[in-house]
């Protein structure tokens, strides 16, 4: 019972100009696709297999003889989750309750714009940056590597991902520019409200 990779809710070049379809190429084409099928080798035949890869992922989380199931399965995870929260008809600020949450949480929505752009930026090597859901209240998250708030019983609501490999076609090592442009032009703010919901808000 393979973990199949989601296809791309829109299509190659519909983020232009602010990530280009080559980078949208290599990073789900070759990045995600890769780290979906070393998931799947790795747990094929195990008891894994038959779980759904969030719970896969929570199970192995810290387990130094399953690492490389962890970063494999958290990395498909993060990856999946983070196509959904671009989109070519989005960017912009949130709307509704999760406006009101924000701007409760962090006292304005530039404070929060602000936080979550300086721990994109900031995150050392690869990595990614969150607003997560914990206990009630929404945080900026920075996690390195595979890691994931999945793992920290917190819910990810809106995720970018600063692996080089995200960004580096189009903006080198201008990194704090991607993040910008994401922010700006490509949030998703409908598919955070989804999750900010689930969250049990």
């Amino acid at each position: 019972m393979a973990y199949q990779q989601p296809a791309l809710p829109y299509a190659e070049n519909a983020l232009e100009p602010w990530i280009s379809a080559r980078t949208i190429g290599f990073h789900y084409g070759k990045h995600h696709a890769t780290y979906v099928s070393k998931f799947n080798e790795l747990v094929a035949g195990t008891p894994f297999d038959q779980q759904p890869l969030e719970d896969v992922v929570k199970a192995v989380a810290g387990d130094a003889d399953k690492t490389a199931i962890f970063n494999n399965g958290a990395q498909a995870w993060n990856h999946s989750f983070y196509w959904n929260c671009l989109s070519p008809d989005r960017g912009g600020k949130p709307s509704g309750r999760l406006a009101d949450k924000i701007n409760e949480d962090f006292g304005s929505y530039e404070a929060f714009r602000e936080a979550l752009a300086n721990a994109a930026a900031t995150q050392f090597g690869s990595g990614w940056a969150w607003l997560a859901a914990d206990n009630g209240s929404l945080k900026i998250v920075k996690t390195p590597n595979a890691e994931t708030p999945l793992t920290k019983g917190m819910h990810p609501v809106l995720t970018i991902d600063v692996w080089e490999h995200a960004y580096y076609l189009d903006y080198q090592n201008r990194r704090p520019d991607y993040v910008a442009a994401l922010i700006d032009n490509l949030a998703n703010w409908d598919f955070a409200a989804e999750n900010f919901e689930a969250a049990g808000f």
